[in-house]
């Protein structure tokens, strides 16, 4: 056992655990944050994607031992004063999510892939979302989502 801090959520957090377990069960078990979804636990279906360091991972493949010092932004961190952001906004407009199971992971995709590059290719869109598994295949509403998302960001920095 070894203590862990981690800034999430742009809040300081620590635990006390084994240095490999995975940072999912943390942020579910430890942090109350449950958005963040266990798919497969094998970093194929990528339901719990977060951010670490602003860069999409899956959080059940990712040791705690791992972030340690760093920053991680669940899907609990995007909006903010109760205030959508563009992509989470983006997926009900669109009716992006069925189950709304895969939702967390590839809202958090989509928003990093924007945050990289605001005005993203389709072909683009494809790749970033292609390890995310929906298994209600609402693939269409997805694709239209993110793409709505980058429309939505070009026409406010007009």
């Amino acid at each position: 056992m070894a203590r862990f801090a981690v800034n999430v959520n742009h809040e300081e957090l620590s635990t006390e655990s084994p240095p490999d377990r995975p940072l999912l069960d943390v942020l579910r078990e430890d942090f109350g944050l449950i958005g963040t979804k266990y798919g497969c636990g094998e970093g194929q279906c990528r339901a719990c994607t977060v951010l670490i360091d602003d860069q999409p991972r899956a959080s059940c493949l990712t040791p705690i031992s791992n972030v340690d010092g760093k920053s991680v932004t669940t899907i609990e961190g995007l909006a903010s004063d109760d205030q959508l952001t563009k992509v989470q906004q983006a997926f009900i407009d669109a009716d992006a999510a069925q189950c709304g199971y895969c939702t967390a992971g590839m809202i958090v995709e989509a928003t990093a892939l924007l945050k990289r590059n605001p005005e993203p290719s389709r072909s683009e869109i494809l790749d970033a979302m292609n390890p995310h598994l929906c298994r209600c295949c609402g693939y269409r509403n997805i694709l239209a989502s993110v793409e709505l998302a980058a429309a939505s960001s070009e026409a406010s920095d007009a």
